[in-house]
């Protein structure tokens, strides 16, 4: 098997990060309003119209399911129907991605981060079972908010480069638990299964409770 490199976890991410903002939420926004997306099996989709969703290193379109490899964006986005581009106006950051550049995709890495998000959705949902997690495409993570803290799982950014899930309260709390500048966070390859995830954010919770 082919060792999974730092370099291939970062490409496949701000693909990934790129697809999710020009092809996914961007037209999303566009037709039908929001900007929201859901984890899925394999990757991440749509909400509402139009019905995409990325699997790995495919976009499936409906029933059409479309390779990504040796496309830029806007391909993708052109063999699906849509028009890429980000959400216009919403956020000033997002992946850095153009509509020209290419989508580098390795399948190693998608399984990795699909099992990150997967693993923190379920999370999520049995954390917060009276919420539907979100995957913003501002800042690529799925998360829930709840007693004004941010509860959540990312795939990496230039905090940590790895999947991690993290608990951030609005109001910075002080203790052992809270080792980053947000808030607290726990690399995901620490958190094999459910439970464990659920572990992290119960204890997330348990900290920021008043005293």
């Amino acid at each position: 098997m082919t060792k999974l490199t730092g370099d291939d976890l970062t490409r496949t991410r701000r693909s990934w990060h790129g697809l999710a903002e020009l092809v996914l939420a961007g037209p999303q926004y566009r037709t039908s309003g929001t900007i929201r997306l859901r984890i899925t099996p394999g990757g991440f989709a749509t909400v509402k119209d139009p019905d995409l969703r990325v699997d790995g290193d495919h976009l499936v379109a409906g029933d059409r399911r479309l390779p990504t490899a040796g496309l830029t964006f806007a391909q993708v986005a052109e063999a699906a129907g849509v028009s890429p581009g980000r959400p216009e106006n919403l956020y000033p950051d997002g992946s850095g991605a153009a509509p020209d550049d290419p989508v580098e995709i390795v399948g190693a890495a998608a399984e990795l981060l699909a099992g990150a998000f997967t693993r923190g959705d379920a999370a999520l949902r049995a954390f917060a079972p009276d919420q539907t997690p979100v995957l913003w495409p501002e800042h690529f993570d799925v998360g829930v908010t709840g007693d004004e803290i941010n509860y959540g799982v990312s795939p990496g950014d230039g905090y940590l480069d790895e999947p991690y899930a993290y608990v951030g309260p609005h109001t910075p709390r002080t203790g052992p638990f809270w080792n980053a500048p947000f808030g607290a966070t726990r690399p995901m390859r620490e958190l094999p299964d459910v439970d464990a995830v659920l572990g992290f954010f119960a204890q997330g919770r348990a900290a920021a409770a008043p005293n």
